[in-house]
C-alpha cells in the first residue's frame, strides 16, 4: 500500500484515519470496527463491502 495514499484515505462512514494490515490486505477503521478490503492493490472504500471486526481483531 502506497504510504501517500494511506495518508489521504479516511473511513467513508466516520472520516477517521485507517490502519493498513498487510497480512489480511485490509484497511481498518477502529472507531467503526470495520475492515475495508484491498483487492489487487486497490482499496474498496464502500461501507457495503466492509466487514465488521470482532473485539479480538481490534
Amino acid at each position: 500500500m502506497d504510504a501517500r495514499l494511506l495518508d489521504i484515505l479516511v473511513c467513508p462512514v466516520c472520516k477517521a484515519n485507517l490502519e493498513y494490515r498487510k497480512a489480511s490486505h485490509e484497511l481498518v477503521c477502529k472507531p467503526c470496527r470495520l475492515a475495508y478490503p484491498v483487492r489487487d492493490g486497490i482499496p474498496v472504500m464502500l461501507a457495503d463491502e466492509a466487514r465488521p471486526l470482532s473485539t479480538d481483531e481490534l
